[in-house]
């Protein structure tokens, strides 16, 4: 009974905690080249949408995944022109970008609510792991092929950042875009770059909530994962690896938010998962002297001035 209580946990925290990981892991790139994007919620709206349209109308799962990735990163790029290229405030920015996306989402996805999706995106299971006691058929039998990539991408994504020369670019214009520009870096390349593939990672995110995790389209699906998915950012020190982590435990309060719902109050246990992204915030804040933040975060930068 324990074990299959455990098993059953394991598999819907991987579940949940995908799309958290995957805009994370988007949305710590963004942020490392020196760009917060508020505008994660609206991102991963808009591909659920796109990608929910396009499955429903092609039959093609793979093919939504592809609208879902494009609609997040061009959206990110209104972001980028404001942020970037006009030097505005990127937390309004954010926040415009979210309120587009998610008005937009309901325009074009109004047409589509209450329809059942024929094709999903199919499952896979791992041949030998899925045969491992307890683990195989939590986390590896009939999962998502972007539950597995999510986990494939974190340490490619660390190494990336934290071991090559695009990393370390990355890594300097957040730091110090004047500094990364006297080095022949070109700052708004790179901060854009980084923006729209957080862009493409939460188009991502919301595909996969559309056409795997739960294959329908209603309005506001995305439920506040976006916020969830900044405050995560923070929480994991801007580090792959520790996203993976942070966005599996609040997968696991996702669960848990429906799975004690017998013995406590639904309101208390829907709530756990927001509260506990605050709680992380105030605890690293009032424990973790060096948050590891990019020192350029939010700064707007203009050759020439310091």
């Amino acid at each position: 009974m324990i074990l299959s209580w455990i098993a059953a946990a394991l598999s819907r925290m991987v579940s949940y905690g995908t799309p958290l990981l995957l805009g994370t892991l988007g949305e710590i790139y963004a942020e490392r080249s020196g760009v917060l994007n508020l505008g994660v919620e609206g991102m991963m709206i808009l591909g659920a949408v796109s990608a929910f349209a396009t499955a429903y109308t092609t039959g093609n799962p793979w093919l939504a995944l592809l609208a879902a990735a494009a609609a997040g990163g061009l959206s990110s790029l209104i972001h980028g022109f404001f942020s970037i290229s006009l030097r505005a405030n990127q937390v309004i920015s954010g926040l415009a970008l979210t309120m587009f996306g998610l008005g937009l989402s309901g325009l074009f996805g109004k047409g589509f609510a209450g329809l059942p999706l024929d094709n999903p995106l199919p499952k896979v299971t791992v041949p030998l792991l899925a045969e491992v006691p307890l683990l195989g058929t939590a986390l590896f039998q009939d999962k998502s092929p972007l539950i597995y990539l999510g986990i494939l991408l974190t340490p490619v994504l660390w190494f990336l950042l934290f071991r090559t020369s695009l990393g370390v670019n990355i890594r300097s214009v957040g730091e110090n875009p004047a500094a990364a520009d006297a080095a022949g870096l070109n700052v708004w390349r790179i901060r854009y770059g980084c923006v729209f593939f957080g862009g493409v990672m939460a188009g991502l995110a919301g595909g996969f909530l559309s056409v795997a995790y739960r294959p329908a389209w209603t309005q506001g699906m995305t439920s506040g994962m976006g916020w969830i998915v900044v405050a995560l950012t923070i929480f994991a020190s801007w580090n792959p690896t520790r996203g993976l982590f942070g966005a599996y435990f609040f997968g696991l309060l996702f669960y848990l938010s429906y799975r004690l719902q017998p013995w406590l109050a639904p309101e208390i246990l829907q709530m756990a998962p927001y509260l506990g992204a605050v709680l992380a915030l105030v605890l690293i804040n009032l424990f973790q002297k060096r948050k590891g933040g990019p020192e350029a975060l939010m700064e707007p930068y203009k050759r020439g001035e310091k």
